[in-house]
């Protein structure tokens, strides 16, 4: 098993080079770490599973994605996600990434 230093990182904006949604990134696996039967019926394009991949808030939307390090790339326009849980993760946006917001445990 590789692994590979994820490109991207939290709180950082990402545009979905497939499906042309902006997302925010709350978290990164090193490696893909879903379910084999989820692989086959979601990743049709079938991205290395030993890559990075991230979790992603989708803009205007209320669902979260599981996507290939492969299929997304910086936005070339930040701009703020609306997201339900945005403010569950981040403190504030400064135009280009998103802050984490401190947690206590």
């Amino acid at each position: 098993m590789s692994e590979h230093q994820a490109k991207y990182q939290i709180g950082e904006v990402v545009h979905h080079n497939l499906f042309g949604y902006l997302g925010l990134i709350f978290d990164v696996d090193p490696t893909f770490n879903g379910t084999d039967e989820w692989y086959e019926q979601v990743a049709r394009s079938r991205p290395p599973k030993d890559e990075p991949w991230h979790h992603v808030l989708v803009d205007q939307a209320d669902h979260t994605t599981y996507v290939a390090e492969q299929n997304l790339q910086t936005s070339a326009e930040p701009q703020a996600i609306r997201h339900r849980l945005t403010e569950h993760f981040f403190d504030h946006f400064d135009g280009e990434r998103y802050s984490l917001r401190d947690r206590m445990n």
